[in-house]
This record gives structure tokens, sequence and C-alpha cells, in this order.
């Protein structure tokens, strides 16, 4: 059997309870060496084989894992945060169903919510935002047009972009044509929940200067919206005078 597990943002404690019980059994593991903690591996077992998957194909990863299920070993293929966002995991599985191989999938906690636990601060604001928009700058991967960050600006959402910090005079400039005022509030969050984990705050317009600053080109999301300001509506669900099945109005 094959699991791909979402090792969590950065923080070795931050992997699920199944995640890191997977760890302990696996014979084979699989990491994504450039982005995951390595303190995760003390967690596996003695004699259990580990791949850094850093400088490997899909090709390559394949020829590790797909012999070692069918030898009826536990295999664990470790991706950063949740392997369902920006984990390349759709053409591992195609290529897994195609050999007949099983596998499931754990989830993890992506590194947008270790940005906004660092943040201390909440994505969906009533009457700020009730939506959060997880996208990337188009870079050597691109980006369906309908989906640029100019377009996704006009709607005025709260925004985390992912892989974009080493093109921030770009990302400012498609923000602010796509309606974001430059002064709108934004963060950039460096190795969110690592024991070096960096926030920055500052706006849309001082994106690329921040960064120069401090000296941050990867490894770090940008988080944009209103939901960095001061102002906000109460929730209506604690509010006294609202009404729900647990708890009856009280004006």
């Amino acid at each position: 059997m094959i699991h791909f597990v979402g090792a969590g943002p950065g923080a070795e404690d931050l992997i699920t309870v199944r995640g890191a019980k997977l760890l302990e059994q696996a014979d084979v593991v699989v990491y994504a060496g450039s982005l995951v903690n390595p303190a995760h591996l003390a967690r596996t077992k003695e004699g259990c084989a580990i791949y850094d998957s850093a400088s490997m194909t899909l090709e390559q990863v394949m020829d590790v894992m797909i012999p070692a299920a069918k030898e009826g070993k536990n295999v664990v293929r470790l991706h950063t945060g949740d392997p369902s966002v920006y984990g390349a995991i759709r053409e591992q599985m195609d290529i897994l169903d195609a050999n007949g191989i099983s596998y499931e999938v754990c989830p993890g906690v992506s590194s947008f919510c270790g940005a906004a636990a660092a943040l201390k601060a909440e994505y969906t604001l009533p009457n700020v935002s009730q939506t959060v928009i997880l996208s990337r700058m188009a870079g050597r991967t691109p980006v369906p047009e309908r989906e640029s960050i100019r377009a996704l600006a006009a709607h005025g959402s709260t925004m985390v972009l992912f892989l974009s910090s080493g093109m921030l005079g770009k990302l400012s400039e498609e923000l602010i044509a796509g309606g974001y005022a430059p002064e709108t509030p934004a963060a950039i969050v460096y190795k969110a929940t690592w024991s070096d984990e960096k926030v920055f705050r500052t706006t849309i317009a001082g994106l690329e200067q921040t960064a120069k600053d401090n000296g941050i080109h990867k490894t770090a999301l940008i988080t944009v919206g209103g939901f960095l300001g001061d102002v906000y509506d109460r929730s209506k669900l604690y509010d006294p005078a609202f009404a729900h099945g647990y708890r009856e109005a009280n004006p």
C-alpha cells in the first residue's frame, strides 16, 4: 500500500496523528526534501529506506514506489503541507491506477493555515471577506488566463499566494490592476510554523520593497486583503440577538 501523507506546514509536531503513525510503520519513504522538515524522518523505524525526491523525476519516484508496493511493503510519499494543494499528486495517482497499485491519501495542515496562525488572523471576517482564494503567479508553470492574478483580484476577496515570493513587483502590479487599492494590507509569511518563521506586514504597494529589505525571495506565502485590517462586523453566530438551532434570540 502507498500512502500520500501531508507533512504539514513545517513544524514537526503539526503532522497529523495518522500521518505520524504511517511514517512510523513505513518500510519506504519518498519525501519532498526541498520543503519537508527533515525532522519528520526521525519517526521512521530502523531499516526504513528513505529517498529524497528533490532531485528525482516522476518516473524515478515511481520506480521506487511501485516495486516496493508490489513486494507488500508500506510506502509513504511524504509531501509538504496538504498534498492536494500544489502537491503534484494527480499524475502519481494516475500512474498507480494504471499499474493496479492501491493507495490512500492522508491530509495535512496546509501552509496557508500556518500563515494565518503566524499572523494571528482570520481569513473570513464578516462583512470583509467570506471567500479565500488560493493561487499563484504565472511563472515557469503557466496559469490559465481566467485565473490570472488580475482576474482574481477583481473579487476583492482574501487572497493567499503560493510560489510567488520571487515576483513581488509584478504581483503588486497585477493586484492593483485587478482592483485592489495600493494601500490594501498585505503580509509576507516566511517559513510558516518553522523555527525560523518570520512575518512582515506591509501593503500591496510595499510587497517588493519589504521582501528586498528582509532578504525574502522564496519559501514565503503572500497574504492580501482587508482581513489584515481592523474593521469588521461581529459574528452573527455568537450575537445574542441572532437565533439558531442551538439558541434562542435574546434582544
